[in-house]
């Protein structure tokens, strides 16, 4: 099986923080998201994956590494692929078209998910989904008695479904599914102006090709800060018994830990107290200081502050009094 990630966004919604990184190399509990997300669909997949693609923008040679080990850490061997101009999910997918044969996992790298059900290999396709109370700003499913899909609507004005797709898709075979890419492409056929994925699974239905939806229970977006924030708290509840989160090398003086958080390699803490909701980034100092429900990068400097719901980058030194902060890489805050 092959995983294609597209992932070309910057995410200029997480901008400081995306300046410097793109949005899926952030880390959630300490992890890359799209790490996270190869993980989780190596695990609902049950099966051996033999290649992750990886579809992004100009991130540079340091990224496409970083990609690169992602996969050979799932056994896999990693492929990167460009998108150059923004021209919607089907055009995105497309730009890995060496990569689709043989049976896809097309998963989009701005969301995590828990699922407890095994991927349903003997259809033509599943598609994640997961109920929503406001589905117009999502693609959503209509399905029959039977459970399998009749219809996918993009962004639907008025209401006809309320099962949004999460981004995260199977298909038996991915030659099929690249045609039917390519033919929206060669037709000129978009919706909304781009090109997108629910067109060419639309024409595939209409071939009396079978999609199933599996029904995740949890989907966590990575949209802004306040929404990633909440997602890293929620992801180190759901791994705290997995996982091993606080790290050998942690210097303790007179510090208390209140799990579950995170906590990389030669982090110092001095008379603080962290968690619960915490990770903290690799050699990153925290001194005289409280910190809950955040999110703090590499090789920081924090001390005399009360984090609450704040996302700190790499390399930063803050020393203050502020509460609730979205600060970028590189930064400096002094009284």
């Amino acid at each position: 099986m092959k995983i294609i990630v597209p992932m070309a966004g910057r995410g200029s919604r997480m901008r400081p923080h995306t300046l410097t990184v793109p949005k899926p190399l952030l880390p959630i509990a300490g992890k890359p998201i799209v790490q996270r997300l190869v993980e989780d669909i190596v695990g609902v997949c049950g099966q051996s994956v033999d290649e992750v693609a990886f579809v992004i923008g100009d991130f540079g040679d340091a990224v496409e590494k970083d990609l690169i080990a992602v996969a050979e850490k799932e056994g896999a061997k990693g492929s990167i692929y460009h998108q150059t101009q923004p021209l919607g999910t089907a055009h995105a997918i497309l730009c890995a078209a060496e990569s689709l044969s043989g049976p896809v996992v097309v998963a989009f790298a701005d969301t995590l998910f828990r699922a407890d059900f095994v991927l349903d290999t003997s259809a033509d396709g599943v598609i994640w989904t997961k109920k929503v109370e406001d589905p117009r700003q999502f693609g959503v499913v209509k399905k029959n008695e039977a459970g399998f899909i009749t219809d996918f609507i993009e962004k639907p004005v008025e209401f006809v479904s309320d099962e949004a797709i999460i981004g995260i898709y199977y298909f038996k075979d991915g030659e099929n599914l690249r045609k039917e890419l390519q033919y929206l492409i060669d037709n000129d056929i978009r919706d909304k102006g781009e090109y997108q994925l629910t067109n060419a699974l639309e024409n595939m239905k209409n071939k009396d090709l079978k999609f199933r939806s599996g029904t995740v229970s949890d989907w966590m977006d990575c949209g802004n800060k306040n929404i990633t924030v909440d997602t890293n708290s929620r992801i180190l509840e759901f791994i705290k018994d997995k996982e091993n989160l606080v790290a050998k090398s942690v210097t303790n003086e007179n510090s208390h830990i209140h799990p579950p958080c995170f906590i990389g390699e030669g982090v110092i803490l001095k008379n603080a107290s962290v968690g619960p909701g915490v990770s903290i980034g690799a050699g990153t100092i925290v001194e005289d200081s409280t910190i809950s429900h955040s999110i703090i990068g590499e090789s920081t400097h924090i001390s005399n502050f009360n984090l609450h719901n704040s996302m700190i980058g790499n390399h930063v030194k803050m020393d203050g009094n502020y509460t609730n902060l979205s600060i970028g890489d590189y930064s400096t805050l002094e009284k």
